[in-house]
């Protein structure tokens, strides 16, 4: 018999989210991860909380939020408010019932400042890692480092020369731009003469020969080489040397134990940064760079069978910037100023390690 194409509203319904999402969802343990690590950090959420006013949005649930807008590559949260709305998986995993409104899209955007000023998204990469930590997933000897370009939320008409004064010409009430008064065909641009108007702290780079000059900032990322999970992150201005700077601080908050290896590709070939490595008992299993020039990597490390497994390992990292740029929103920054694309950049990287331990542990059964 065939049935009526008729909908009736009921008048309850006891019917819960949890009850909606499969037993076997990827979601349920990274949730499960999730609460441990969010519990552990309850203490941090109290520092940054007043004692008075009015209840704001619970940190617990702005985190899960969140990271629900990196791993469903959600490009705003107006669109992550509008699926919350709707969105039963999404409800479940911020812990929202089926009757709690949804926040305010502005009411939303400024808790999020807090939770980017507040160094949390550190303190949450963490204690994530101490959760890998803990399943022994981690390799304390054997690791990987690289960088990648992060576009600021920044367009090339913001970067004018630090001298200019000159307000855009008005019309009414208006500003009037136009596109002839932002040429800058033929003029020398840099970032000794110039600056973005909309981040400041973006710096006009280019990544390699023959690709474009972006206004951006460069991620870096340490790896280490057994699952590879990313054990340590920065962001910093975008210079020719940031890469190897940042590679030495990021080895110095390593713990101090024996001897490890270190491996990168030919950007960090240099004389200076090897000799740097060795001086801090770090064997450099670098890609040799022999373009026109002559490699700091001799036959005393290349001879070794390591050095070949470092190479083949040094893909891993590459793939973690793939999953952030493609999926984790990292691509191109939504936030700006150094501190608070760090903290977006960090938290994309924590998130990427909680999808990595979930498959690890998957496997592992």
């Amino acid at each position: 018999m065939r049935s009526e194409d008729i909908q009736e509203v009921a008048l309850w319904s006891y019917v819960s989210p949890e009850e909606r999402v499969p037993a076997d969802h990827p979601l349920r343990a990274i949730r499960e991860m999730v609460n441990a690590v969010l519990h552990k950090l309850s203490p941090e959420f109290d520092k940054i909380y007043s004692l008075a006013g009015r209840p704001s949005i619970p940190p617990e649930r702005l985190l899960r939020a969140l990271l629900l807008q990196v791993l469903y590559t959600v490009r705003s949260e107006r669109m992550l408010m509008e699926q919350l709305q709707y969105n039963l998986l999404f409800r479940w995993f911020v812990g929202l019932n089926m009757d709690d409104p949804v926040w305010d899209v502005t009411v939303f955007t400024k808790n999020r400042e807090r939770f980017l000023d507040g160094d949390i998204a550190e303190k949450f990469f963490s204690a994530v890692l101490d959760r890998a930590r803990a399943s022994d997933l981690l390799s304390d000897e054997h690791f990987t480092v690289d960088g990648t370009l992060v576009e600021a939320w920044a367009s090339h008409k913001s970067f004018k020369p630090k001298d200019d004064d000159e307000s855009p010409p008005r019309i009414g009430g208006c500003i009037k731009i136009k596109n002839a008064d932002t040429d800058f065909r033929g003029e020398k641009r840099t970032n000794e003469t110039h600056a973005s108007t909309t981040d400041p702290d973006a710096r006009l780079y280019k990544k390699s020969a023959g690709s474009p000059s972006k206004l951006g900032y460069l991620g870096h990322l340490m790896t280490e080489n057994r699952n590879g999970l990313v054990i340590d992150t920065a962001l910093t201005l975008a210079t020719g040397t940031a890469e190897r700077e940042a590679a030495l601080e990021m080895i110095g908050n390593l713990p101090d134990a024996s001897r490890i290896t270190l491996g990168a590709d030919k950007g960090y070939d240099t004389t200076e940064f090897v000799e740097q490595l060795r001086s801090m008992n770090v064997t450099p299993h670098i890609a040799q760079n022999n373009t026109r020039r002559r490699s700091a990597i001799d036959g005393r490390t290349t001879r070794h069978a390591g050095y070949e497994v470092s190479q083949r390992k040094r893909k891993r990292i590459e793939e973690v910037f793939g999953w952030g740029k493609v999926v984790g929103l990292i691509r191109k920054s939504r936030v700006r100023g150094l501190a608070r694309v760090g903290a977006m950049f960090t938290f994309a990287m924590a998130a990427y390690n909680l999808v990595r331990i979930r498959n690890l542990e998957q496997m592992a059964v």
